[in-house]
């Protein structure tokens, strides 16, 4: 089984939103007389009434495996802790239905409570006036100053507000066989040294799947991630695509040597993870989440290494901040809402994120967790997860901002082009530029 990559916006933007309509819907969808009710935008904080019964929902994407059963467990924990609460997990089975099904159920009027979302899902939410401004929030929550310097960042939009709070988060690392690889490369030079050195004709070093125009995939990410280990990000601070820097092109042409030399494959469905677990292939570059999975795919055939991604030049070093975070959603009464937030909170709590780390290889959104016994535990079975969750400080998500999917979509074409076509990478990348610029002036 594996389970999917996905940094920020790996997910296929599902058709128009709708949420125009939703907006419109929403405006009458909450308790009469509350002060909180439909409003994305509240100067205070809903207390809500202690004494009643309250069912809020939360739509969510955790669907198999131990992310299920962990969510779960601390769920129904937090119902026995608050038994005048009842959380509905409405769970979807992947990301892409996730975002639809928001979607449609906020175009009707009837959003869930809470939702998993991704980054520049809440950046349309926020504009159509569907999910709440969380700020007024955070200025009530001690643990907000508890976590890592990039969780903190992510939770933000252009505006410079605060419209989510973290959930599932994770990084990029670099898993191979120690058999093959005796000595982790340091940076991406001695990365091409050693996949070159170990690619023949049974093996290439590292196979990857840069998804498609509608949807990219992991391989497009590690592009990313190298572009600004190469000194250039893909994207500006505010969503400008900035294909055509002398890093990204750097970066695609990395690429193609890698290629040209038998050392790098394109293939679909987590091509790393399969290639590693047969050992036709030596690395594979996925989220810390997938470890569970490359863990089972190399089973006792070989000796599986686990080590930070390589630097670029000068020690640049570059990672990509994956998973979603949580938005509240405006239709939700303030009873609702209270109930909401006491549960958004209690999944940030440095035991329940030790034990959600532990369980499901997600990474503690907050420092304290670090202390506790459940994650000590798990870091003492793999001690790359420390150095990961240090990681939290610097990782960036991409930008914010609502083209961005579809404009690593024009990343994931070049790439193809590039690798497997033949087409120079900058005409490639020229290409990719002219259409994303397309893409964010249609927003």
């Amino acid at each position: 089984m594996s389970v999917p990559f996905t940094p920020s916006r790996r997910t296929l933007l599902a058709g128009g939103l709708g949420l125009a309509a939703g907006a419109v819907g929403l405006s009458a969808c909450g308790s009469k007389g509350s002060s909180s009710s439909g409003s994305s935008n509240p100067s205070t904080v809903p207390s809500g009434d202690a004494n009643a019964k309250v069912t809020i929902s939360f739509m969510e994407a955790m669907s198999s495996g131990a992310q299920k059963t962990a969510l779960a467990k601390m769920t129904k924990d937090f119902m026995a802790a608050n038994p005048n609460v009842t959380v509905d997990l409405q769970e979807q089975p992947d990301y892409g239905t996730l975002q639809t099904k928001i979607s449609a159920q906020t175009a009707a009027g009837k959003p869930p409570t809470i939702a998993q979302v991704y980054e520049d899902w809440a950046a349309e939410y926020a504009e159509s006036q569907v999910i709440v401004q969380l700020d007024p929030y955070i200025a009530k929550a001690q643990q907000y100053e508890d976590f890592y310097d990039g969780i903190k960042a992510d939770l933000q939009l252009p505006d410079g507000k605060t419209w989510m709070w973290p959930f599932n988060k994770s990084v990029v690392v670099m898993y191979y066989n120690a058999d093959m690889v005796k000595t982790a490369p340091k940076t991406w030079d001695e990365f091409a040294q050693v996949a070159k050195s170990v690619s023949n004709g049974k093996v290439v070093a590292l196979s990857i799947d840069p998804g498609s125009s509608s949807s990219p995939a992991g391989g497009t990410a590690l592009f990313e991630i190298v572009a600004e280990a190469f000194g250039d990000p893909v994207f500006a601070k505010d969503g400008t695509p900035q294909f055509t820097k002398p890093g990204v092109v750097k970066a695609l042409q990395y690429f193609v040597d890698l290629k040209k030399a038998g050392a790098l494959a394109l293939g679909k469905n987590y091509p790393g993870q399969t290639a590693l677990g047969s050992q036709t292939g030596a690395f594979d570059i996925s989220s810390v989440a997938s470890y569970p999975y490359d863990l089972a795919s190399a089973g006792k055939k070989f000796t599986m290494g686990v080590a930070q991604l390589p630097t670029g030049p000068g020690g640049k070093a570059a990672n990509q901040l994956a998973g979603t975070n949580i938005a509240l959603f405006a239709a939700a009464d303030d009873n609702q809402r209270a109930a909401a937030w006491k549960y958004m909170q209690f999944l940030t709590q440095p035991d329940q994120q030790a034990y959600w780390a532990a369980q499901t290889g997600y990474l503690p959104v907050c420092q304290q967790a670090t202390q506790q016994a459940d994650f000590k535990a798990y870091a003492k079975k793999t001690p790359f997860v420390t150095g990961a969750t240090e990681q939290l400080n610097s990782a960036t998500a991409l930008p914010p901002v609502k083209w961005v999917n579809s404009c690593s979509g024009y990343l994931s074409v070049a790439i193809q082009q590039a690798v497997t076509q033949g087409k120079d990478p900058n005409a490639a990348l020229q290409a990719a530029q002219a259409d994303a610029m397309k893409a964010k002036q249609q927003g």
